[in-house]
């Protein structure tokens, strides 16, 4: 069986956790905290801590399962079913509308003459190709393009300093900690997103005491090195235009991606950055790719290519959906949102205190 070391572990986790987090987060977090959402960003991150460090207990418990297969042994059989079958449709459907967000995102910012579909099937084969060479290549890959990911975002922060427009940021704390509550409400879903696929690759990690230790740290690490990445970009981003513009910019570094100006020789340099954050695109979708087939597996018991080309005809299906750039935007927001948050927070606390319950009650016994 293969395995995930607990470097790649946080390598992945963080790749996951990022996804392509950096470019709508600005404007959520000021939408809801104003001037003040970039303080939100962490907190709402380190939300997820809790329900990492309680899927690494249930690993403990049930070392080489992922948490599919423990629902079934705790809950029985048919029940294990029926939530396999809602984590695959929420997986199919969610990996499809981030692959439809990358064609558009693409066909709008840097190609408007090609067609969308060139950038749906593009997109499909970088990810099934990952897909279907395994977890653990899929690990190495999130080792190799994750730290160029970080390299662009600190670059596209550091060219944009000198455009920062002075007391932008000013006053601080102007409407008292009550919005900040909001701010961290609108980044928890992202995080609940990373918890979500963390539910499968369980199976694939090592479970020695000093593993998950490591581990551990793992998921703390990579928690606050996203947090604090992508406050860093919605920081800039408020400091550059302006809480009103940055509310308003959906993706607000392309746009100071397109006002870098290095000693006024190089300049509009994000379509480099863009194919940068491909990386990101990619990592995210194989993810829920991968989460698919998980869940197709518990279901139906289909992997391998079976599994991986049916999952993969979803995806595409699903990419046709959406014509319209905001519609497909704020469809992905409310999955996150009112789906995966809800469905994950739920599933993970009730799996945790079920096994809890039962680990004592079987303690109670055998001292009887």
């Amino acid at each position: 069986m293969e395995k995930i070391s607990t470097h790649q572990f946080m390598t992945l986790g963080s790749a996951v956790l990022m996804g392509i987090t950096f470019l709508p987060i600005a404007s959520n977090v000021t939408r809801a905290s104003g001037r003040d959402g970039w303080m939100t960003i962490l907190p709402g991150f380190a939300m997820g801590i809790p329900y990492g460090l309680m899927l690494l207990s249930l690993l403990a418990q049930y070392p080489h399962k992922n948490l599919l297969q423990i629902s079934e042994t705790l809950f029985g059989k048919w029940t294990g079913k029926i939530i396999g079958s809602i984590y695959f449709l929420i997986s199919g459907y969610f990996g499809g509308l981030l692959l439809a967000q990358l064609g558009h995102v693409f066909h709008q910012s840097i190609m408007p003459l090609v067609p969308l579909w060139v950038f749906y099937l593009c997109g499909l084969l970088l990810v099934f190709c990952v897909v279907s060479s395994g977890i653990e290549v899929y690990a190495r890959f999130s080792e190799l393009i994750f730290p160029i990911i970080v390299i662009a975002l600190l670059l596209n922060v550091v060219f944009s300093i000198p455009r920062i427009e002075q007391g932008e940021l000013l006053p601080i704390l102007s409407e008292g900690l009550t919005p900040l509550f909001f701010g961290a409400l609108k980044v928890m879903p992202f995080s609940m997103s990373y918890i979500f696929v963390l539910s499968g690759i369980l199976a694939f990690l090592p479970t020695g005491k000093q593993e998950l230790a490591q581990l551990k740290t793992g998921v703390w690490r990579a928690v606050f090195l996203v947090g604090l990445l992508d406050t860093m970009v919605a920081l800039i981003q408020i400091l550059v235009f302006g809480p009103t513009e940055t509310t308003r910019l959906v993706y607000g570094l392309l746009e100071l991606g397109k006002m870098v100006d290095i000693s006024r020789t190089v300049s509009g340099i994000e379509s480099l950055f863009m194919g940068v954050w491909l990386g990101s695109w990619i990592i995210k979708i194989s993810a829920f790719f991968f989460a698919a087939t998980w869940g197709l597996e518990t279901v139906l018991k289909l992997k391998g290519v079976k599994g991986n080309l049916l999952v993969a005809a979803l995806f595409w299906g699903i990419t046709f959906g959406f014509k319209r750039g905001p519609s497909l935007i704020m469809e992905i927001g409310l999955v996150e949102a009112y789906v995966i948050l809800p469905f994950t927070s739920v599933w993970i606390v009730t799996l945790w205190g079920v096994s809890q319950w039962k680990g004592r009650r079987e303690r109670v016994l055998k001292t009887n």
